[in-house]
């Protein structure tokens, strides 16, 4: 059955603007027809009043198996994980979050809740799932998992041939995206964030294997000699960049590689982590949180390529608070318009969505926000509370 929705202002998620006096018809969970000014005669007419209409916020960096309160990293069994990504899905989609990457998931759960969603035999913010991310041994990702200890969250590998192997077999599971843990971080124990985790040759190896594989590569690379390193082997997207030089900047720039800042996960361990957490997370937050915020004023300013993540599942930083992340990033340097467009039309690109997701336009998937107030103007409404969500054309808060 078609619907009319009528009487809106509407950021489609493509330009930098608002246009007003908007309506379009959903049919079949697309939108068809999409028109200003008078709209035409549809019996299933919906008027939203003058309110403002934009795409689903899409996140391209998340992780559904962590629990942001309890902050559990080890020994998690896949039922665990499971029933964690299940809940952090509802809440994202509530906080008006349509589409997600998962950057790294225990047992691969979200490749297989991605399979499900392909089956329609579950709905919802959907998945483009990374399954276990690349860790050498002692790095980023070799948490111990499971009840028994029997796994870690990170394939762990250490040589080109064994980089080779885990990402086919990430492949065959249904991965699109390749994590790779490039450098240390701040949720880990034995490294530092400028630590480089991997050789030119290991990195090389997985972005040649995912790129005749039509999957994508995300680089978690905070210090800058890893930062390099991960942009020299042509990943797609710097998940973090806190340390990024000036020469990366304008080297990301020319390569088109995308930067995903998730400042509010290094705003929220010290804000809220103080005498909760371990002592060395809060030290290391704390310790680059200056410079990452300047590094991203630089970057920003440059006209970087930026994506919208915000390491959802991480300390203290709830899938509820994720359009805080448009808010913070306007803080370093971005104006309203452009951390906007990094959550719809730059994240769609970068995910490899955005022939049906990220704009709102004839024949896209009808994923769309209905919120009080103007975003252009004021980046704060997004975080409104009590906003209307719609998922392929069905409301669903």
């Amino acid at each position: 059955m078609q619907t009319l929705y009528k009487n809106f202002n509407l950021f489609d998620g493509k330009d930098p603007r608002i246009q007003p006096n908007a309506w379009f018809i959903i049919d079949n969970e697309k939108i068809i027809k999409l028109g200003f000014g008078d709209a035409p005669n549809v019996k299933n007419t919906i008027d939203l009043k003058n309110k403002f209409v934009m795409p689903g916020l899409i996140n391209s960096h998340v992780h559904l198996m962590m629990e942001p309160i309890g902050n559990k990293l080890e020994y998690l069994s896949e039922t665990e994980v499971t029933f964690v990504a299940l809940e952090n899905l509802k809440k994202a989609l509530k906080a008006g979050v349509t589409y997600i990457r998962d950057c790294g998931c225990a047992f691969d759960v979200d490749v297989k809740l991605h399979k499900l969603q392909e089956e329609d035999k579950l709905g919802g913010t959907e998945i483009v799932p990374s399954g276990r991310p690349m860790s050498i041994t002692g790095g980023h990702a070799d948490f111990v998992e499971g009840i028994d200890g029997e796994t870690t969250w990170g394939n762990i590998v250490n040589s080109p041939d064994e980089m080779r192997q885990a990402v086919r077999k990430e492949f065959k599971r249904g991965v699109k995206n390749i994590k790779l843990m490039v450098t240390g971080g701040v949720m880990s124990a034995t490294d530092q964030i400028d630590d480089v985790e991997f050789s030119k040759e290991e990195i090389q190896v997985a972005v040649e294997e995912a790129h005749t594989k039509h999957m994508t590569v995300a680089a978690h690379a905070e210090g800058t000699a890893g930062i390099h390193r991960a942009i020299m082997a042509g990943v797609d997207s710097i998940e973090h960049g806190c340390l990024i030089s000036d020469e990366d900047i304008e080297l990301i720039k020319e390569k088109n590689i995308y930067i995903t800042p998730t400042i509010i996960a290094t705003y929220s361990i010290p804000t809220y982590g103080t005498g909760k957490l371990p002592e060395y997370m809060v030290d290391k937050a704390k310790g680059f949180m200056e410079k990452f915020y300047a590094r991203m004023k630089v970057a920003t300013k440059a006209g970087v390529p930026i994506s919208f993540g915000t390491d959802a599942g991480t300390p203290f930083n709830t899938f509820s608070d994720i359009p805080k992340e448009l808010e913070l990033l306007t803080n370093v340097g971005a104006t309203n318009a452009e951390a906007l467009l990094s959550a719809t039309k730059n994240s769609s690109h970068l995910l490899r969505i955005d022939d049906k997701y990220g704009s709102l336009t004839e024949g896209k998937i009808a994923d769309f926000l209905v919120l009080d107030e103007n975003p252009l103007k004021n980046i704060k409404a997004v975080q409104q509370e009590n906003k209307s969500v719609y998922k392929k054309g069905i409301k669903v808060y």
